[in-house]
């Protein structure tokens, strides 16, 4: 009696162990034990032997290499919520699939948001560093260290989909006033909830904000969707924070804008051209002027694992000649 040939399933870095035991189960997986970041090479290798390939943010797949004669991918599926990272539209002409890892990480980015809206104002960060860097710290003063309280503030959320939505749910809990700029209004009752105001007009909003929440997904149209003049229309005063993707803000204007104190801070978990962050933003960050964390918004065990088990449950359903309940089609982008 034959033994069917298990697929082999390529996973570009170190997923949490419960998952690669599992896949390890089900499939020929080949791992990435010491989590190296793949280079361009070994991708391309994958691309032409494996069945499925497990990228994730970081790996680019790009048309150059899904145009490889010999490339044998049926099944990219994406350890990630967003597909910025992949040629869609390239995958799609070759008739491979691709599938993502969507509504999983939606209240751990929330939470790190909400976490960046508190602490930017309040110079958390600024604060703690007083007592782990060796400075000298007097004792309490009236007139020390002071921050701006947010209750009562002006939040606008750039984006209001599920991830925009929680965070309004937790910023109104803090006394925050939403607002919210997005492609179409929400629906009435989710606005009626979360007592939240449109802007059809993002420059008007922007004008307008105490506080400013980036909390859109990178596509070709949010690229530098805060640019250069939209940034110039933010307040003296206002703080923004991104914990979306860096490439949606223009960050060189920026930094710019903060050594000028033409903004009031920022608080940043993601950069324009990641993982390299703007030395300038490191100084500014040693300086007080803005909070900075590398890209850790999602980074909870529980939402690694979900995610996962999504990738697994996508790429069992893909095997099973069954539609994947995560597939990303051009359309969709």
């Amino acid at each position: 009696m034959s033994v069917k040939k298990k697929p082999l399933v390529v996973v570009t870095r170190k997923l949490p162990d419960s998952i690669e035991t599992r896949m390890r189960e089900l499939f020929d997986a080949q791992l990435n034990l010491d989590d190296t970041p793949r280079t361009h090479e070994q991708i391309a290798e994958a691309v032409r032997s494996a069945d499925i390939l497990v990228p994730t943010v970081t790996d680019i797949i790009n048309e150059e290499l899904l145009k490889q004669p010999d490339c044998k991918l049926k099944l990219i599926a994406n350890f990630g919520n967003g597909v910025d990272n992949i040629d869609v539209v390239a995958a799609h002409a070759r008739g491979i699939t691709v599938t993502n890892t969507p509504k999983v990480l939606t209240e751990d980015t929330a939470d790190m948001t909400m976490a960046l809206i508190l602490a930017v104002p309040r110079r958390l960060i600024e604060g703690a560093s007083i007592l782990t860097d060796g400075k000298n710290w007097p004792g309490w003063s009236p007139t020390w260290m002071l921050g701006h309280r947010i209750g009562g503030k002006r939040l606008g959320i750039i984006g209001m989909g599920r991830i925009g939505q929680a965070v309004a749910r937790r910023a109104r809990a803090f006394g925050l006033q939403i607002h919210y700029h997005n492609r179409r209004p929400v629906a009435p009752r989710i606005a009626e909830e979360l007592g939240a105001t449109y802007w059809e007009s993002l420059d008007q909003m922007l004008a307008r904000m105490d506080i400013i929440s980036v909390n859109c997904p990178h596509t070709p149209a949010t690229f530098h969707l805060v640019s250069a003049r939209r940034l110039k229309l933010i307040r003296k005063d206002a703080y923004i924070v991104n914990t979306a993707r860096g490439e949606v803000i223009d960050e060189d204007t920026l930094v710019k804008l903060l050594e000028a104190g033409e903004i009031g801070g920022a608080g940043l978990d993601v950069y324009e051209h990641e993982p390299a962050v703007n030395p300038k933003l490191v100084r500014l960050a040693k300086a007080g002027k803005v909070t900075l964390l590398p890209h850790m918004g999602s980074a909870t065990i529980e939402g690694r694992v979900e995610m996962g088990e999504k990738v697994i449950i996508n790429i069992r359903t893909f095997l099973d000649n069954h539609k994947p309940p995560d597939r990303v089609l051009p359309s969709m982008l």
